[in-house]
C-alpha cells in the first residue's frame, strides 16, 4: 500500500486539511507504507512557491513525514497531455467553447441533470463548429463520457465502493481534460499521477465523492489501477459553512500567532477523530499502530471547528 496527500499550494492549510494529512498519514503508516506529498499546483496564477513551503513546514511541525521527494504536477503536463492525446486519438474528446456562465445557465433548464455538463458542444453541427474555430477563442477539451463507456463496453453507471462512505454510484460525466488555457485539468492529472506514483490508497475530503465515478472511468479508459478510496468528513465552521480564514484562526500560523502550538493543534485533531490524544512521533506511532480508517464509517458527520 501506498498513501498520499496532495493539497493544492494556493494559502496556508486550514485545520480542515490538516486532519484530512493527519488521517492520509494514519492510514499509510498503519500499514508501514510509503506517504507520500504532491503539490497539485496545476494553476500557476494561483499556486505558489511560498505556499507549499508554508504547507510543508506546517506538516513538518506536526511530524506527519513523508517519503521521497515532493512532485509538482506544474512540471508534469507533458505526460498528462501525452493521456489526453491517446484519448482523443481514440475519438473520445471533443472540443468545448461553453462558459462557466453558459454552463450555469444550460444547467438550470427543466431537462437538465444536476450536476452534469449539459453538452452544449458535444455534437455541433458542422457549420456551427466552423463559426466557434474562426473566433479564434481556445477551446477546452472534454471527455465524451458517452463514447468513452461505449468504448470500454461498460454502464454508465459506475460504482465506487469507498472505505468510509460505503457504495457509490455515479453517472459518469463529460469532464474537461484541458482548460482553455492549455493547462491539463485536475482529473486527468490526478489518475496519472497516482498510477505513476504508485498511489494505492486516496485519503481525501469527501467534497470529491461526487467526481470519483468519472475519474474511474478515465483509470478504465487509460489502462491505470484504481486506488481504494476513502473520502473522509469535512470540517466546516459553526455556521456549516466549509471552512475559511474568514472564520478566525483555523490555521497552524494562526493559531501559533495565539500562543497555540503545534502539539496542542495535533492534540485537537487527534482528540475531533477520537483518537488517543498527544503529540510527537512516538504518541503518532503508537496511534497508526491500531489506526482503521474504516471506522470513520460509523460517523460522516463534518467536524464542526470551534474555537481553541
Amino acid at each position: 500500500m501506498t498513501g498520499r496527500f496532495a493539497p493544492s499550494p494556493t494559502g496556508d492549510l486550514h485545520l480542515g486539511n490538516l486532519r484530512t494529512a493527519l488521517l492520509a498519514w494514519l492510514a499509510a503508516r498503519a500499514r508501514r507504507a510509503p506517504f507520500l506529498v504532491r503539490m497539485e499546483d496545476l494553476d500557476r496564477v494561483t499556486s505558489g512557491v511560498h505556499h507549499e513551503q508554508r504547507q510543508l513546514a506546517d506538516l513538518h511541525l506536526l511530524a506527519l513525514t513523508h517519503d521521497g521527494e515532493v512532485v509538482r504536477q506544474s512540471q508534469r503536463f507533458a505526460l498528462y497531455d501525452r493521456a489526453i492525446d491517446v484519448l482523443t486519438s481514440w475519438g473520445l474528446t471533443y472540443p468545448c467553447w461553453c462558459s462557466r456562465r453558459e454552463i450555469r445557465e444550460a444547467a438550470a433548464a427543466p431537462h437538465a441533470v444536476p450536476g452534469l455538463y449539459p453538452g452544449t458542444c458535444r455534437d455541433l453541427d458542422p457549420q456551427t463548429l466552423a463559426d466557434r474555430v474562426a473566433t479564434g477563442r481556445p477551446p477546452a477539451v472534454r471527455l465524451d463520457a458517452a463514447r468513452a463507456v461505449a468504448h470500454l463496453g461498460i454502464d454508465p453507471v459506475i460504482v465506487v465502493d469507498d472505505v468510509v462512505a460505503g457504495e457509490v454510484m455515479g453517472v459518469v460525466d463529460d469532464l474537461v481534460l484541458r482548460r482553455h488555457d492549455g493547462v491539463p485539468a485536475y482529473h486527468v492529472a490526478v489518475v496519472v499521477d497516482d498510477a505513476l506514483q504508485g498511489v494505492t490508497e486516496v485519503v481525501r475530503g469527501d467534497d470529491l465523492l461526487s467526481v470519483t465515478p468519472s475519474q474511474v472511468l478515465l483509470q478504465q479508459l487509460l489502462g491505470l489501477p484504481t486506488p481504494v478510496y476513502a473520502h473522509v468528513p469535512l470540517a466546516v465552521a459553526p455556521t456549516g459553512e466549509r471552512l475559511a480564514k474568514r472564520h478566525g484562526a483555523v490555521t497552524l500560523t494562526a493559531l501559533t500567532a495565539q500562543g497555540v502550538d503545534a502539539d496542542a493543534v495535533m492534540r485537537r485533531l487527534l482528540g475531533s477523530l477520537g483518537l488517543p490524544v498527544g503529540a510527537g512521533p512516538q504518541h503518532l506511532a503508537h496511534v497508526a499502530a491500531t489506526f482503521d480508517i474504516g471506522t470513520l464509517a460509523h460517523d460522516r458527520r463534518p467536524w464542526v471547528v470551534g474555537d481553541m
